[in-house]
């Protein structure tokens, strides 16, 4: 294993971690199909991702405090305390003040299904499917489940994913990626993509295998891609607004959600495949 300096820039600001890994260039040929991909009949299948409507503010609102409560309850489970009359999202890093109880945190946040929230996450799936004109579930068959999965991300933290396609795991490929900002998301702090990046063939990225990366002691399921043959990462932060949500394909290059800000960012990744039509 041998330790690399990710370097990458958003919006043109630089940035860099430090990441241990077997870091191999891919063989020929583009994973990503155009002809059957979920975005292949959205206007923006050439850039890989779209903002969209998702909720109406009734339905945020549902959406967040589910997604809150999700959170007291890790807390509870941990024993971490708090005060559950003032505590807001934002000051998480406020209550949870070590990499420790993070990692018992989100070792429950980041393994939930439809039954943990109290919002059809399958009305999303038909919202978004009548977007990209293909038909949508919830339901990952490889998986036997649902997958939702709650980010937080502490300020000047690395609760971060390295860049990386969704799509090298098996029962990502035929997906649409949503990320939904839920709680301090902004310009500083929202998901980066690579415009376009869906499109770059396999022996033209640098990249570890699944589970081959690992960023301050955490190993992760995504391989990290550290660079392409044009050069270091240049990546833009699409920003949706509060009660928009960020479609994109699984092959995008996306990650390194760095928070520069003050305040925790929490945000919702989910991911849904095509309905499988004979």
């Amino acid at each position: 294993m041998s330790a690399e300096i990710c370097q990458l820039s958003l919006d043109g600001v630089p940035y860099e971690f430090n990441v241990e890994g077997e870091f191999f260039w891919g063989t020929e040929g583009m994973l990503y199909k155009p002809e059957d991909s979920v975005i292949s009949k959205t206007p923006w299948r050439d850039l890989g991702y779209g903002v969209v409507s998702a909720f109406d503010a009734t339905e945020f609102e549902a959406f967040r405090q589910s997604i809150q409560a999700n959170i007291e309850k890790a807390f509870d489970v941990n024993g971490i305390a708090y005060n559950k009359e003032t505590f807001t999202l934002g000051d998480y890093h406020k209550v949870v003040t070590s990499d420790a109880l993070h990692l018992k945190v989100i070792d429950i946040t980041r393994n939930l299904t439809n039954e943990d929230f109290d919002f059809n996450i399958d009305t999303l799936a038909e919202r978004f499917g009548k977007i990209l004109g293909y038909p949508l579930t919830s339901w990952v068959e490889e998986l036997q489940k649902s997958h939702i999965q709650i980010r937080i991300n502490r300020p000047s933290s690395l609760d971060i994913n390295p860049p990386h396609r969704d799509g090298y795991l098996s029962y990502w490929e035929d997906v649409v990626n949503v990320w939904i900002p839920i709680e301090g998301c902004n310009e500083n702090t929202s998901l980066p993509v690579l415009p376009g990046s869906h499109l770059i063939p396999e022996n033209e990225i640098l990249r570890t295998e699944s589970k081959g990366a690992t960023i301050n002691g955490n190993t992760y399921y995504v391989p990290c891609v550290l660079k392409t043959k044009a050069g270091n990462l240049e990546m833009i932060r699409p920003n949706p607004k509060q009660g928009e949500a960020l479609l994109f394909s699984p092959f995008l290059i996306h990650g390194a959600a760095v928070n520069r800000s003050t305040a925790t960012r929490v945000s919702i990744e989910l991911r849904f495949p095509k309905i499988k039509t004979t």
